[in-house]
């Protein structure tokens, strides 16, 4: 028996955070659905096949509660059908606060999220 090795290299942890957001580009908005999110994008799903231009930026709002949203700028960078992957290309400092406190506490531990932080860095 021949065991599968791991080619998974990420550097960030994913989190599976099933939530409803909105991305935009110009007049445009999707409601879409959170499947998972990390500090360097997100993979989300929407209700028909991805057919717009993979060479703009996007906004994505993700709404925790009344008062605390997560905003990025997002470049695609896979698609399959309904579900696509975006690279975070800008987040400002509050939402970048937002979201690491949404990481850390869908961890469970401080040490990876420290991890996750040096890759974001290049460190």
């Amino acid at each position: 028996m021949k065991l599968k090795e791991n080619t998974d290299n990420r550097h960030f942890h994913r989190i599976f955070y099933k939530a409803d957001a909105l991305l935009s580009h110009q007049d445009k908005t999707w409601p879409c659905e959170i499947v998972d999110v990390s500090l360097k994008g997100c993979l989300l799903r929407f209700e028909q096949p991805w057919q717009e231009d993979a060479e703009q930026l996007y906004t994505l709002v993700l709404t925790l509660s009344e008062d605390t949203r997560i905003t990025m700028e997002l470049s695609v960078a896979h698609v399959v059908d309904n579900t696509v992957g975006f690279k975070c290309e800008h987040i400002e400092l509050e939402s970048a606060s937002n979201l690491r406190r949404l990481v850390e506490l869908n961890l469970g531990d401080s040490a990876l999220l420290e991890r996750d932080l040096l890759a974001l860095c290049g460190l």
